[in-house]
């Protein structure tokens, strides 16, 4: 890829990409389309030239000077149908110097044998040198050096045949030259014109395809950082286990099923026992991986449909899906057990902690997990006071006694914002 101007620019002599890199690479891109032109450029020249021997007939009739002209024609058309087929096998033929040059070269040629060979002619033969002067400079893709060299060569050696074999007034002579010079100066020109305004075409596309990767890899970032921010927003960092916030979102989803589907929904808040202790005893280092070590534990004995999330410091809350409390209480009792099987590596002893943890079911009538959580958590202060490293389960509600009690004490819709 081009990354300065100063890398895409076009010589304005030989209307080529200074660099030479660049250069190759918009030969090979324009190569097949370069390919074609070229063929078919060489097939119209061949028909033409074997065409215009019915004129050599009319002039001439048949003898020696006729077949001369016939055979430098049929090497013409042999040379133009020859490179022509192999372009069809090979269109790397067409970037091909010697190639292309030696081709143009025997059509060149064969126009400047015309002039000893139809003297009387050479009136009509002035044109037909503007037209293969016009054809070398547009119709055969070639590079502009190569194609002033063979243009000088073909008005010279024109100029010279006349002079040797058609002697023509001076005069003349000079207009002939005069106006050779002028078709190439146009033909040159305009072939430049040509070469510098593909090139600079294709600079453009390889910028607009520089702009676009940049602009897809732009997305790309946005994209990953985008990702990046939701996983952030929805995982705790220490622990890998789901956000505050990720959960609530997570177990609402869940209470809508347990409500349309009449399943149980279980919650559990888990509290690891004296852990301001752990932290100033040991550090915060060993405070934290034993969080992570909890997390850990949680997950192995926890199923795949169970949610579980970082509440806050050392407390984890857990969704049980159609779980009722009896099976919660046997789930957070493993869970318990696998806990106080762990040891953290600590000094001056490894360090085996334990948690407590609340248990509460989702009544039928409750619209939100968060009544549930306060029971849960309310029986997990009961367990702290019990001795800790217990579970224990919260007394279901009693959503419909709501007679005597004040207002603000009557069960109601909470959802969690």
């Amino acid at each position: 890829m081009h990354n300065s101007r100063d890398v895409d620019a076009v010589s304005p002599w030989r209307g080529e990409f200074v660099s030479a890199g660049l250069e190759e690479q918009f030969r090979r891109y324009v190569q097949a389309r370069t390919a074609q032109q070229m063929r078919n450029s060489l097939f119209v020249a061949a028909a033409l030239f074997l065409l215009f021997s019915l004129s050599d007939y009319a002039l001439l009739g048949y003898g020696d000077r006729f077949l001369a002209l016939l055979g430098v024609r049929l090497v013409v058309v042999l040379a133009a149908l020859t490179l022509a087929f192999a372009l069809v096998r090979r269109p790397a033929l067409v970037n091909s110097t010697l190639a292309v040059n030696l081709v143009v070269f025997v059509g060149v040629t064969a126009v400047i044998l015309i002039v000893p060979l139809r003297p009387q002619t050479v009136g009509t033969q002035v044109p037909a040198v503007m037209v293969a002067t016009i054809a070398v400079y547009l119709f055969f893709p070639n590079r502009i050096p190569w194609m002033v060299l063979l243009n000088l060569y073909l008005g010279i050696g024109f100029i010279a045949a006349v002079v040797a074999y058609a002697p023509i007034p001076a005069g003349t002579i000079l207009t002939m030259t005069l106006l050779l010079v002028f078709v190439n100066t146009v033909g040159l020109m305009t072939a430049a014109r040509l070469s510098r305004l593909r090139r600079e075409q294709y600079a453009s596309l390889l910028e607009e395809r520089e702009i676009n990767q940049r602009l897809q890899e732009e997305i790309a970032e946005r994209q990953r950082l985008e990702e990046q921010l939701k996983h952030m927003a929805r995982t705790d960092e220490l622990t890998g286990l789901n956000t505050r916030r990720r959960f609530f979102e997570l177990v609402e989803q869940e209470l809508r099923r347990a409500r349309r589907e009449r399943t149980p929904l279980a919650v559990c808040m888990v509290d690891v026992d004296h852990f301001k202790t752990i932290n100033d005893r040991h550090g915060h280092t060993v405070g934290d991986r034993a969080l992570r070590a909890l997390a850990r534990r949680c997950r192995e004995v926890l199923r795949e449909a169970d949610i579980i999330g970082r509440f806050g410091g050392e407390e984890f809350t857990i969704a049980l899906p159609g779980t009722g409390l009896s099976q919660a209480h046997e789930v957070a009792e493993r869970l318990r057990a696998h806990v106080a099987d762990m040891e953290i590596p600590a000094s001056p002893s490894p360090l085996r902690p334990t948690v407590t943890i609340g248990l509460a079911q989702v009544e039928p009538g409750e619209r939100s997990v968060e009544p549930a959580l306060n029971r849960a958590d309310e029986a997990l202060y009961h367990g702290k006071g019990a001795g800790r490293d217990c579970v224990i389960e919260a007394p279901a509600s009693t959503l419909d006694d709501d007679e005597g009690r004040p207002p603000e004490q009557q069960a109601g819709p909470a959802d969690v914002s």
